[in-house]
């Protein structure tokens, strides 16, 4: 496919190998805000305790000036990404690896650095898909290993939501959990992660201007719950976990947990009630 004239690809392959660095501590604080957020029920974990599985999505995140972010609360295009010209960006999907457990009152560092920039054919439009590999580590040793793709396309319009094309319910799992979803939800996972982008708590926002007909729910978000879902049911964390957004799920209905084990692995996705595959992924152990 011939790239649009205002997508430059050159330009924005000369991104490939930008790197860069940050570093948090997993305070007890922060730990008993993200169970709270997502109910995790039991007792705070201790200085030394396994945290909770993503809470690394809750580290060090950029803290950018509020009168930098762009219209849809982004940060303005350009420093450590590459300022794809598409209005739409959105989290893919990832492949983590984990050689260890973070724990309570660890430092840790993490390294990114933009591996790939490609430009594809979409349904309504082009697409650019930008590829980070992060390195998430405590006294050098290297805890965490993820592959994070991030997709820009062009803004929706009110006519394309109005019809989209039909997909196949999601199937049963073999477990199954529903997770009742709420804007106060959306909004607590949006502050402990600073992300400002608008349509997980901007109903106006989100309605109006981006043309979906609810507020969005994070995939970080459900990768979360899917993770803690797999790592309660086999009772113990995975060593390898990968998940892919599909379709997007909205505030005013219910998230559905399903997992089913196949061949040593595990099967897991979301979806609302006789909705499609919103989310899928797959742990496994070593």
């Amino acid at each position: 496919m011939p790239e649009p004239r205002y997508l430059d690809i050159e330009r924005l392959r000369s991104w490939i190998g930008r790197e860069e660095s940050a570093s948090d501590t997993i305070s007890p604080d922060l730990v008993r805000r993200f169970n709270a957020a997502i109910d995790i029920k039991g007792a705070v974990p201790s200085h030394g305790d396994a945290a909770p599985l993503l809470i690394n999505y809750c580290l060090a995140p950029p803290a950018i000036a509020t009168s930098l972010l762009a219209e849809d609360g982004h940060p303005e295009k350009g420093g450590f990404l590459p300022p794809v010209p598409l209005p739409r960006r959105m989290w893919a999907g990832s492949s983590l690896a984990f050689s260890g457990a973070l724990r309570v009152g660890d430092l840790v560092e993490r390294a990114s650095r933009v591996a790939d920039v490609a430009v594809k054919a979409g349904r309504t439009g082009p697409l650019c898909f930008v590829t980070v590999e992060n390195k998430s580590s405590v006294s050098r040793n290297v805890l965490i290993k993820e592959t994070q793709t991030i997709v820009y396309r062009e803004a929706g319009t009110a006519q394309e939501a109005s019809h989209q094309p039909g997909a196949e319910p999601a199937a049963m799992g073999s477990h199954n959990r529903r997770v009742a979803v709420s804007v106060p939800l959306l909004f607590r996972y949006s502050a402990l992660t600073f992300n400002a982008h608008r349509i997980h708590y901007d109903r106006r926002y989100a309605v109006e201007v981006e043309h979906y007909p609810g507020v969005v729910i994070h995939a970080p978000l459900q990768a979360t719950l899917l993770l803690n879902y797999a790592a309660e049911l086999k009772g113990k964390p995975p060593s390898n976990f990968v998940f892919r957004a599909v379709s997007p799920l909205f505030d005013h209905e219910f998230i559905n947990l399903h997992a089913a084990e196949q061949d040593g692995k595990m099967k897991l996705w979301t979806a609302r009630r006789d909705g499609p595959v919103a989310m899928s992924a797959e742990a496994a152990w070593a």
